[in-house]
């Protein structure tokens, strides 16, 4: 991938096969003609062979633009409650493009009403397209992708908040939607190492044709563009296979990616936008208005965090974080750590307020520190010295050593919280 001025020209997916599912319009074709400027091939496998009386695109139409941007085209009419239908195009794809890099679980059905009002039929259809139709499509296509270098299943789904109001109105839709997440939480674990599996959700209302049939005429000036989930899903997409079980809410990503002008992904630009279900407003407060501030994006971020002790250690130790701390210290550590809850991680004792969490710190870090999971956790309840873990070899540091020590007396005084 050759350098370059913007996050998103980099041909990084150019020969990876993608098996999208509902990519013949909305979301799903978007993120298809995201991959497809890289060169990459699409399996498009959604139902709508013939044209829709209302809604707009087919498998063959969607294929023409993705030719058309660059990309290769496999158009499946897949209709996921099949399951006949997706081992099919699993082994075209597979016959066709030699393997599978890539699933994305896009294809989705809703029904925002009671329990009263729900047909059952229409609670068959949630229940089967969007849970069982993203399990057996990730199942039919894991054989394959456990061949590939850098394999990644992204689910379309929300992360999981279980506050009643999100229950209370479309019971139904809310179980299948969080049956899709909770395939993610699952999958991850237990394909951790070989496929990357996550969650990815829009922050605001997305227009698509089916946000027009839900919310009726002038809605789409309280949405966002399809393109805000292209970019966040070639984000994640793009990241090494390590990166995995997250819940990833897209402005959040691309703010933490460096994207500061979210006019540019806005139907009507300036207009408020419409919260997305499922996202709690003391959760995701902070939005397209206010600048990148840095402390207010990692409270957003953590309802992505993973969950766990290293998780656990960076909430007290966020907890602990104190402004004589932050004056006394003024250094920004960043820890690489494989195994369990791994990933980058922060501490931030520089910054107003100091801050910690999951994700890569607001500033540059001054030292990097790389170690195993469980290492780090022993070494911040006080089960191992920091120069003993350094001595030996299980922690490494790069960049300001004076600082690492520093840190070792903060962690003398946090041993007794922790």
């Amino acid at each position: 991938c050759l350098p370059s001025t913007s996050l998103f020209t980099c041909r990084k997916l150019a020969g990876c096969t993608l098996f999208i599912t509902g990519a013949s319009r909305g979301i799903g074709k978007a993120i298809a003609l995201k991959a497809a400027k890289d060169g990459a091939n699409i399996v498009i496998a959604a139902k709508t062979a013939e044209p829709h009386p209302t809604l707009p695109g087919t498998i063959y139409t969607a294929a023409e633009e993705i030719e058309a941007a660059g990309g290769k085209a496999l158009p499946c009419i897949v209709n996921v409650r099949e399951e006949q239908q997706i081992i099919s195009a699993v082994e075209k794809a597979v016959k066709t493009f030699g393997g599978i890099d890539i699933l994305v679980n896009n294809a989705s059905a809703i029904s925002l009403t009671g329990t009263l009002e729900t047909a059952t039929k229409k609670v068959n259809l949630m229940m089967d397209v969007n849970v069982r139709g993203t399990y057996l499509t990730s199942k039919a296509c894991l054989p394959y992708l456990r061949k590939s270098k850098n394999p990644h299943i992204l689910n379309l789904s929300p992360p999981m908040n279980l506050n009643p109001m999100w229950f209370k109105n479309h019971c139904a839709y809310t179980i299948s939607k969080y049956g899709m997440s909770m395939c993610v939480l699952g999958m991850a674990e237990e394909f951790r190492g070989e496929v990357a599996v996550n969650a990815l959700w829009p922050k605001t209302a997305i227009h698509t044709a089916a946000m027009d049939m839900l919310g009726g005429a002038g809605i789409e000036k309280q949405c966002r563009k399809t393109d805000i989930l292209a970019d966040a899903a070639y984000c994640i997409l793009t990241k090494p296979k390590t990166f995995t079980g997250n819940f990833i809410i897209d402005e959040v990503l691309l703010r933490e990616e460096g994207v500061k002008d979210f006019d540019v992904y806005a139907i009507a630009p300036g207009h408020p936008l419409m919260p997305d279900f499922f996202l709690d407003e003391k959760k995701f407060s902070g939005s397209q208005q206010e600048g990148a501030d840095g402390a207010k994006v990692k409270t957003e971020a953590a309802a992505a965090e993973p969950s766990g002790p290293v998780a656990e250690t960076f909430r007290v130790i966020q907890g602990a974080v104190t402004e004589e701390y932050v004056r006394s210290t003024q250094g920004v550590f960043q820890f690489e750590l494989s195994g369990d809850g791994g990933g980058t991680w922060y501490i931030d004792l520089k910054s107003k307020g100091g801050s910690a969490g999951f994700g890569k710190p607001p500033v540059t870090a001054d030292v990097v520190m790389s170690m195993s999971s469980t290492d780090f956790v022993k070494m911040f309840t006080g089960k191992l010295k920091p120069t003993l873990a350094f001595m030996s070899g299980k922690l490494r540091i790069k960049g300001n050593m004076a600082l690492a020590i520093k840190l070792e007396k903060m962690l003398s005084q946090l041993n007794a919280k922790l």
